[in-house]
């Protein structure tokens, strides 16, 4: 996943992907490849470990910026860490294969025991501490990643009040860590998982169906805008459903997003 167009991943609404000399200011990092899980043919999961050292301290929904060499160059792709602080190492980073795309087509490349070089975390979207108003999160696809953390964060705390997870994907195997989120509702009365699947590559409806359910539950539905969300996903849909939120009277600070 990369904010690049040809290569989707998390930059962010507020925190866009470093440059390689941004990159060179701060400490680089390498990690070996110890894991890989395949989600869906074109869905992957890397764990990975630190060679020397170890992951510094993150918040739930920060990403790394890894180095990959291409022809000529090596470009800067943010990674968002799809596991949670507490869970230590591996850790875990999620990214899907992007037609035309030379740096999701190398990582799809390596292979265990290879190694990344990376900087970070990084990453404004976070969530801590858990939430003390009832919490909607809204995720798309891969842009699950950030949220996964967040909601385990959420649910360690006390569930003082009520999360929904709105999860919007293009066919089933690509609503990832699905059978997770089933067994925390199952266990967490104060938790709803709410998988949505829209058959065909057709984002522009996805998010249209997307709008009109959030516009549905929580824009028409009452009056109650005490309510904060937690919005990632790719493109503009994000932004509608940001402006959407803004426009009906809740309070900026509680419209939290990233756009990929």
């Amino acid at each position: 996943m990369s904010s690049d167009p040809e290569d989707r991943a998390p930059g962010g609404s507020a925190t866009p992907a470093p440059t390689v000399s941004r990159a060179r200011q701060r400490p680089s990092l390498r990690a070996r490849v110890e894991r890989i899980f395949d989600h869906c043919p074109d869905t992957r999961s890397f764990f990975l470990r630190i060679t020397e050292g170890a992951l510094p301290r993150f918040l739930p929904g920060m990403f790394i910026s890894v180095a990959i060499p291409l022809a000529g160059e090596t470009r800067i792709r943010p990674y968002t860490i799809a596991s949670s602080p507490e869970d230590g190492e591996p850790f875990e980073v999620c990214f899907n294969r992007v037609p035309n795309g030379p740096g999701a087509a190398w990582l799809f490349e390596r292979i265990t025991g290879d190694q990344l070089n990376f900087t970070g975390p990084f990453g404004t979207f976070t969530l801590d501490p858990a939430p003390t108003n009832k919490t909607i999160f809204v995720a798309e696809g891969t842009a699950i990643a950030p949220i996964r953390p967040m909601i385990r964060r959420a649910i360690v705390g006390t569930l003082a009040r009520s999360m929904t997870l709105l999860y919007a994907a293009d066919g089933a195997e690509h609503l990832l860590y699905s059978a997770e989120f089933e067994r925390l509702a199952a266990t967490h009365s104060e938790f709803s998982y709410e998988p949505m699947i829209m058959s065909g590559d057709d984002s522009t409806a996805l998010y249209s169906r997307l709008l009109d359910e959030v516009r549905r539950r929580w824009v028409d539905a009452d009056a109650d805008r005490s309510r904060h969300f937690y919005l990632c996903g790719v493109g503009k849909g994000v932004i509608a459903l940001r402006d959407l939120l803004r426009g009906a009277g809740y309070e900026r600070r509680a419209i939290h997003y990233e756009q990929w």
